[in-house]
């Protein structure tokens, strides 16, 4: 398969990648500077979410011409939860806890689900 023609399939998995990365740091960056004023915050939050949507939109957009839009749903959320963690240990110093995996695991299942062909 030539990667043009991968693109669409492809697109969502990088594009959502991305564009989750900037949104944690949007939603949740701010966490470390608690000393802030609360305006600046959703301020810089707002300007960094700008850059997700950039990626958001067009990974669903590309994407819709393979998956359905649950299926992007699934893949976004997925994706949220594994940038998600990587952030928390990494940027937050916190620990992902057994509950925390498999409370995600669940949610993994629950994207197999999404997947699965209908019976």
């Amino acid at each position: 398969m030539h990667i043009a023609s991968a693109w669409p399939v492809l697109a969502p998995f990088v594009l959502l990648s991305l564009s989750n990365i900037f949104m944690t740091f949007a939603w949740y960056g701010h966490l470390k500077y608690q000393g802030a004023a609360l305006w600046i915050a959703v301020l810089a939050s707002w300007g960094i979410a700008f850059f997700e949507y950039c990626l958001a939109v067009p990974a669903n957009r590309i994407g819709y011409t393979v998956w359905s839009a649950a299926e992007l749903k699934t893949i976004q959320e997925v994706i949220t939860l594994v940038v998600f963690a990587g952030f928390a240990v990494l940027y937050l110093d916190e620990k992902i806890t057994w509950n925390h995996g498999a409370g995600f695991s669940l949610i993994a299942l629950g994207a197999f689900f999404v997947f699965a062909k209908p019976i």
